[in-house]
């Protein structure tokens, strides 16, 4: 039997498998042709599995390089003795330039006003600033137009305190098979690269595979890939599924806080949105709520597994606890299990028993994407390394 270690605090936590981890990670590294790097993004805390310890288990499984969202979450791997490149996948404020330089944490670039104030300040430490070049070709979010590349870089090139690590685009329709988008983006990014080039502007490492991009156009791999959502076991896109097996990563688990059986007819839960039918029928509270990701848009919507069965989750979502339902052993019990205990084990994503539930059946059920999912669970629970 399995045993699932509990924080002291509070009878909730995510489980975060590292063994899956190490596979997954694996599992993209082969995809790669030697000399390929492979860039792990790990922002969002790494998408809610924690940042600090996923890189560790990442680099140790071949990842090079490692992409996050904010300044703040370079220097928490800074701080963690993390000392392999880091990129920031946008462009920060101009007055965080210092702490940049002495972190060697290395900016996107695509505004001369930021790439001159950030060289500037490399050169008073007499030291270069690494970045990555930004090229926009068609996701109208960052970037330099790719019209417009070689001369942003004509633009900023003379100052000695920039030196450029990379040149990055990033494609909105990757999981989409055969799009036409796609396409145009890769055109629009390699003719912009070859121009510069062809001027003799060294653009570092190129790379513009996301993680759907990296499992079904190895032609577009270039220099390096950007691995995201696939290294935490999640499927980009129903498209991806057969071309890698990938492990979830995460579970959610918590522990029965209280149990009743209430009367006929009771109410459970603010509105009483849900009344207990007959008898024999236990209402169960665990301490997972909206504040710990579990949306208040699942109510009366989802399961839960325990005993490696499910039961179904009743009444709204508390901020910090929910209830759930069991029939106790009778014949007119849609799904009859035996009694539920204080202590015991409650599985609100992952697996018990021969029975899972996943992060994707999760995001479904709210009309979102899995990795939103696991973003929101990481958030506050307490995670524990196993």
């Amino acid at each position: 039997m399995v045993q699932h270690r509990c924080p002291d605090t509070r009878w909730s936590w995510v489980e975060i498998d590292k063994g899956a981890l190490r596979r997954n990670t694996r599992a993209f590294k082969e995809k790669l042709e030697p000399g390929v790097r492979m860039m792990a993004v790990v922002k969002a805390d790494a998408y809610g599995h924690g940042a600090v310890e996923c890189v560790k288990v990442m680099h140790a499984a071949g990842a090079d390089q490692f992409a996050v969202a904010t300044v703040e979450e370079g220097l928490e791997l800074r701080r963690a003795g993390v000392t392999w490149p880091i990129l920031i996948l946008s462009e920060p404020p101009m007055e965080c330039v210092q702490t940049l330089i002495e972190n060697d944490i290395m900016p996107s670039v695509y505004t001369p006003e930021f790439a001159l104030a950030y060289g500037e300040c490399a050169a008073a430490f007499d030291k270069v600033g690494k970045y990555h070049l930004a090229i926009e070709t068609g996701m109208a979010r960052i970037g330099v137009g790719w019209k417009d590349a070689l001369e942003f870089r004509h633009s900023i090139d003379f100052h000695r305190g920039l030196s450029c690590a990379g040149t990055f685009t990033h494609f909105a329709t990757a999981d989409v098979p055969n799009d036409w988008t796609f396409g145009l983006q890769y055109r629009r990014f390699t003719e912009a690269v070859a121009e510069m080039r062809a001027a003799g502007v060294d653009c570092g490492l190129v790379h513009c595979d996301n993680t759907p991009a990296t499992v079904l156009h190895p032609e577009t791999h270039l220099d390096m890939c950007r691995v995201g959502v696939g290294l935490y076991g999640m499927q980009p896109a129903e498209s991806t599924r057969p071309h890698i097996s990938l492990d979830p990563v995460m579970s959610v688990r918590a522990r029965v806080t209280r149990v009743v059986y209430p009367p006929v007819g009771s109410g459970v839960g603010y509105g009483q949105t849900y009344s207990v039918a007959r008898q024999n029928v236990q209402i169960a509270t665990f301490p997972i709520g909206y504040a710990d990701g579990l949306a208040r848009s699942l109510s009366g919507k989802m399961d839960v597994l325990v005993h490696g069965t499910r039961c179904p989750q009743v009444g709204n979502i508390c901020m910090d606890q929910c209830m759930f339902a069991v029939d106790v052993n009778t014949t007119r019990a849609a799904r009859p299990m035996d009694e539920v205990h204080y202590g015991d084990l409650v599985t609100v994503m992952g697996a018990d028993g021969d029975e899972r539930i996943t992060a994707e059946e999760i995001a479904d059920l709210r009309g979102t994407i899995n990795y939103e999912v696991t973003c929101n669970f990481g958030a506050r629970l307490e995670k524990v390394y196993i």
